[in-house]
């Protein structure tokens, strides 16, 4: 067990959501799971094509900011069932998703951090869904961090940064998965490079937006 996770598992837990004990619950206590409620986007700024094709838990603000912080420079791995769980939940059966993909880390920020908390999130989503999920994409080149970036420079920042591999892939619509959306431009690149690889229909999931 890796000493991070060791000394959580000794000290009194915390809930990441409010700062309340936390009991037996893994990542996130009753009432803050129970105030996860997964909505599909009426409006997305992915682009007036992908409207309803988004699914988030809502604004990154509250309990899902704090959750997802803890879990990206927290360590705190449990929360991606929780997350990813409620996530899952608001995944329209109409979308018929064959397959979870994570979006990628580069992997020298990957090795940085010990894991890609998209991907972590990605598994607890597909076994909700009773799908794989499939790490399909890869980055090709390491790029600028996007939260440091204006609006107008994060499409530039990720043009022809990603790949797609869909040999493992099942047919039929895929479901995209990060952890934070802004702008829309990471899941653009990785959307565009799925189509391109021939993947027909790609849907989107975001923890918070």
């Amino acid at each position: 067990m890796p000493a991070l996770d060791l000394l959580r598992a000794l000290l009194p837990r915390r809930c990441p959501g409010c700062d309340g004990q936390l009991g037996r619950e893994a990542g996130l206590c009753a009432r803050c799971r129970a105030g996860l409620r997964p909505r599909v986007e009426a409006h997305s700024p992915l682009s007036p094509r992908a409207a309803g094709h988004l699914v988030t838990l809502g604004e990154y603000r509250g309990v899902t900011r704090r959750a997802v912080r803890a879990l990206k420079f927290g360590g705190a791995r449990d929360l991606a069932g929780a997350l990813g769980g409620a996530l899952a939940d608001g995944v329209p059966a109409a979308w018929n998703v064959r397959a979870v993909v994570p979006v990628p880390l580069h992997p020298g920020r990957e090795r940085e951090r010990g894991f890609n908390q998209s991907e972590l999130l990605g598994r607890a989503v597909a076994a909700s869904l009773g799908v794989p999920c499939v790490p399909a994409l890869r980055r090709t080149r390491a790029t600028a961090q996007q939260a440091r970036l204006h609006a107008a420079e994060r499409g530039t920042n990720l043009a022809g940064a990603f790949q797609a591999d869909t040999c493992r892939l099942p047919p039929g619509p895929v479901l995209l998965l990060d952890d934070v959306m802004t702008t829309g431009s990471t899941l653009l690149a990785c959307r565009d490079a799925l189509h391109a690889a021939g993947v027909p229909q790609v849907y989107c999931a975001v923890v918070a937006r």
